[in-house]
């Protein structure tokens, strides 16, 4: 395995846990892995790279392309703070050992808007980069129409998605019925956890379908 993209169907649905939780145990499985965070849009509250660190020590971390001020999508974030998004310098990073990279919101959030330029989205970049994609959904009312809209923007740019992995509370029939109209296989479900540390997380990835990812 080369990498690995982690999208979600928006924002604040736990990519970053999944992201986490997948880098742990590429780096248990293959002895090590990477995780990058192209840009980080807030610099407030911890960072996404920031909460990788706590919860799957030994992983490298690349640094981010951009580091934004602004809490807000990166298009507009960048404009606010001054910043010129350059797609050349969202290659992805070398290094030894398999590549979780991590998105932003959901995987239509511009990069580049008018009038800074013609529009760049996420699934844009995910195309260029040609890792498969995994998809983070929550479980909840709306998830369903959300997923398959992520899953239809995606393969419309000849994007590989491997799986669909959720956050939340199990819902046996949402679950279901996602994997039955997408085709896309389930890949597991991280729960709700009350305690989340680097081995309550490492325990929740145990039952992922790791053939999957393979």
């Amino acid at each position: 395995m080369n990498g690995i993209i982690v999208t979600g169907t928006d924002t604040g649905i736990g990519k970053t846990v999944l992201a986490a939780g997948l880098a742990g145990a590429l780096a248990r499985r293959h002895g090590v892995a990477r995780y990058w965070k192209p840009v980080q849009a807030g610099l407030e509250d911890m960072t996404d790279s920031q909460s990788i660190a706590a919860l799957a020590p030994g992983v490298t971390i690349h640094p981010e392309a951009y580091r934004l001020i602004t809490p807000a999508s990166p298009h507009l974030a960048a404009r606010i703070d001054g910043v010129v998004i350059d797609p050349v310098q969202l290659a992805l990073p070398s290094g030894e050992g398999p590549l979780v990279v991590e998105g932003a919101g959901g995987a239509l959030v511009p990069l580049i808007a008018p009038p800074e330029g013609a529009p760049l989205l996420y699934a844009d970049m995910f195309a260029r980069w040609g890792l498969p994609v995994v998809v983070a959904a929550r479980t909840m009312l709306g998830t369903i129409n959300h997923t398959l809209l992520t899953v239809e923007a995606l393969r419309a740019r000849g994007v590989k998605i491997a799986g669909i992995a959720y956050v939340g509370d199990e819902n046996a029939e949402t679950e279901r019925v996602i994997s039955a109209i997408s085709g896309v296989p389930r890949l597991g479900r991280i729960p709700l956890l009350d305690d989340l540390n680097a081995d309550t997380l490492a325990a929740a990835m145990a039952g992922f379908d790791w053939d999957a990812l393979a």
